[in-house]
């Protein structure tokens, strides 16, 4: 007769990670609780006490206005190239950035006043950094452009530094091993475990960028965003919906592109 199988109690956690996990699911449902009178949640039955305004409001979505066709899909491109040239330089702001923030890259007195210059950058609003350069180039796509670029530069920095804290060490400590210098431990060691989740981050944030610039166009940046704000403004929900459905598709089409070449890097 075999022995019979003895199966291992469930695995249990110790007293202290416990009471933390109470403390922060607590915190947060009460967060939650106080804010909900300060976010209007008890209004949510106006939706449906409402339902005339919101039908007929419908209706005319459900007949977009293709008059304009062109011009939707010229500046839903227009919007396309803002957003890819805001990430491409936002990149090239984040590499350095990303790696002068890595605690196992730069001694603490580097990293940390670029790790508070990261929060900076990404906290601001793209609104407010589009106004200021609306100021200061004037109207157009560039102020769109160096908006983004500023405000991903400091997401895609804090996300650059993270996946650089997270690498296996023993390939940079083989490079130092033959006697290199710290730049080419960084490029010998470093870049090459990092690239493929670096470009992956890149990627995300250009699909996030191309909603962010039509946003940017309601300030006067340029693109698809300026004709939404126009037809909004003017009632014409109708030449509305159009729009709404072009930057759907864009948007789509984005996503699917961006995430097969997200899947060639696995």
């Amino acid at each position: 007769m075999s022995d019979a199988v003895v199966i291992p109690p469930p695995p249990t956690r110790p007293l202290a990670q416990r009471a933390t996990d109470v403390v922060v699911w607590g915190g947060i449902i009460v967060l939650l609780l106080i804010s909900f009178g300060h976010v209007d949640i008890a209004r949510v039955p106006l939706l449906f006490a409402n339902s005339a305004n919101m039908r007929q409001f419908g209706q005319s979505f459900l007949r977009p206005d293709w008059t304009d066709l062109a011009t939707y899909v010229s500046q839903m491109w227009l919007t396309l190239q803002i957003a890819l040239w805001g990430t491409a330089l936002a990149v090239l702001i984040a590499i350095p950035l990303g790696l002068a923030a890595a605690r196992n890259v730069t001694p603490v007195w580097i990293q940390q006043p670029i790790r508070r210059m990261l929060d900076v950058l990404r906290s601001v609003p793209d609104l407010v950094l589009g106004t200021m350069f609306i100021v200061a180039v004037g109207l157009g796509p560039l102020a769109g452009v160096l908006a983004l670029a500023l405000n991903t530069g400091g997401v895609l920095g804090k996300l650059f530094s993270e996946a650089v804290e997270s690498i296996d060490p023993k390939p940079v400590e083989g490079v130092r091993a033959t006697g290199a210098a710290p730049l080419q431990e960084v490029v010998w060691g470093v870049l090459p475990q990092v690239a493929p989740l670096w470009t992956s981050y890149a990627l995300y944030r250009f699909e996030s960028n191309s909603r962010s610039a039509t946003v940017l166009g309601l300030i006067g940046a340029g693109g698809i965003g300026q004709v939404l704000f126009e037809s909004i403004s003017g009632f014409q929900y109708e030449r509305t919906a159009a729009i709404v459905i072009v930057i759907v598709v864009a948007v789509s089409i984005i996503d699917l592109l961006s995430q097969a070449m997200r899947q060639r890097l696995l």
